[in-house]
């Protein structure tokens, strides 16, 4: 397929590299549609008679499905190449939503699972990494604004659609028949969408810096001129601290995201200002806003004071946060909702900035794949967050508890995680030189001979 072919895709001379962001945000604010789940749990447990914990199933394996597949997927992603990588994650996740759509209108929950959290979370971990690798190789100034760029769409794609979800379902209906039609008209609009990406992505040449820049003018602490091959990355301390640090601040608020619209008119149902179910839809987009938002902001600002204070930040804070909702929350619904949006924000930019966190501590060489895989840790975090809040719920609901009370335990153990992730993060320090790949042997090799040499050193 000459089309996928990677020397097609990349940019003749004088491409702008500002013309490939607009790839990356077709292709993540279609996938970001996984956030706005929640506006689908009470409508399928309305109709398949469903519990809480049951109805999050498509969501957590859809998570598990992206940690793994963006794994495994690592290395094939940038053998082939960002249009490559973007066009598997768009037959994968609007297939999804078809076969979703199957299930719902046969009343068969089994299709659903299959299909959007199993097809669809492929397209999910392959789409989330296609563009990242390439935008940092075009931003190598600003690695910290460039994978904030590319995930920011991700974090925002919930705001689309879990306003357009919730408007679907009323003109559809919230039964069965009602749910297959949303799936439907979802997975072929996004197929539509995502194309844009998947012909507009360019990758840079193969020796390529912006003007006027120079990578010896950027020291900071942690930030390293060697490179540390994906194999090599898994053997040191810092891979794994950094796998705790990204685990814990999704759990933390990949629970509270995934159960946002229940939450908040459980929290305030005894209230004399309830929380109706369009407003619920509009928290999680306000959710998703600031968990975009987090993205380029936060990201962005750990080009300025580094990728460690960053993470101080949201763990540290974000502990503070889950305290307030705890003490707080209750008495002041503005209160829980900045709490909340807070939260989310540091959710986001965790996310954003773990790649330039990476490329500061390995470099270059295989930070694609050291990136994919570091998202196990969110596989994981999609399997703990869901189930921790969930469980917790289930449980509270069934002694006879109500409102806020349904969520205090699971919010401190929230808490708790983010505290040991502040540790796992204390704990990071530069990667031993002994993990460092060996240097080109002679100056002025050509960048093609220099490669061959790395691979043949490692071989």
């Amino acid at each position: 397929m000459t089309f996928l072919d990677r020397s097609r895709t990349v940019a003749p001379p004088g491409w702008s590299r500002w013309l490939v962001p607009p790839a990356a945000l077709a292709v993540h604010l279609s996938i970001g549609q996984a956030y706005a789940w929640s506006v689908f749990k009470p409508p399928l447990e309305a109709s398949l008679g469903l519990s809480g914990t049951a109805s999050a199933l498509p969501f957590q394996l859809g998570i598990v499905m992206l940690g793994l597949s963006a794994a495994f997927g690592g290395t094939l992603v940038e053998r082939n190449g960002p249009r490559w990588a973007m066009c598997v994650s768009l037959i994968c996740f609007s297939s999804g939503f078809l076969i979703s759509a199957l299930g719902a209108a046969t009343h068969q929950y089994w299709l659903i699972v299959l299909g959007y959290g199993f097809v669809g979370g492929i397209g999910l971990g392959i789409g989330y990494i296609s563009p990242v690798s390439t935008l940092m190789k075009w931003f190598p100034d600003r690695p910290g604004m460039a994978t904030g760029i590319a995930i920011m769409g991700f974090g925002g794609g919930a705001l689309i659609a879990s306003p357009w979800s919730s408007q679907m379902l009323e003109s559809f209906g919230a039964d069965d028949a009602g749910i297959a039609t949303t799936f439907l008209v979802m997975g072929l609009s996004y197929a539509v969408f995502m194309s844009l990406g998947v012909l507009l992505v360019r990758v840079p040449p193969p020796v390529y810096a912006p003007a006027g820049w120079q990578p010896a003018a950027q020291p900071r602490a942690l930030v390293t001129t060697a490179d540390v091959s994906a194999r090599n990355a898994l053997r040191t301390p810092q891979f794994w601290c950094l796998w705790v640090v990204l685990c814990l601040n999704v759990t933390a608020g990949i629970g509270i995201l995934e159960k946002a619209a229940p939450m908040i008119k459980d929290y305030f149902a005894s209230t004399p200002t309830p929380v109706s179910a369009s407003a619920a839809a509009g928290f999680v987009a306000l959710l998703s806003l600031a968990n975009m938002t987090g993205r380029i902001l936060w990201a962005s600002t750990s080009d300025l004071i580094g990728r460690k204070s960053m993470y101080r930040i949201y763990l540290g804070a974000g502990a503070l946060m889950y305290f307030a909702i705890i003490h707080l929350g209750n008495d002041s619904k503005p209160l829980f909702i900045v709490c909340a949006l807070v939260i989310l924000s540091f959710y986001g930019g965790g996310f954003a900035t773990i790649p330039a966190y990476l490329k500061d501590l390995f470099g270059t060489y295989q930070v694609g794949a050291i990136h994919g895989r570091l998202l196990t840790a969110w596989s994981t975090a999609g399997v703990l967050g869901p189930l921790i809040v969930n469980r917790v719920a289930d449980s509270q609901e069934q002694a006879g508890h109500s409102g806020p009370s349904l969520y205090t335990t699971s919010l401190y153990i929230m808490i708790g995680l983010l505290l040991v992730g502040f540790v796992a993060n204390e704990l990071v320090r530069p990667v031993n030189p002994r993990f460092h790949e060996p240097r080109a042997p002679q100056e002025g090799t050509p960048a093609d001979e220099q490669q061959q040499s790395r691979q043949s050193q490692r071989s």
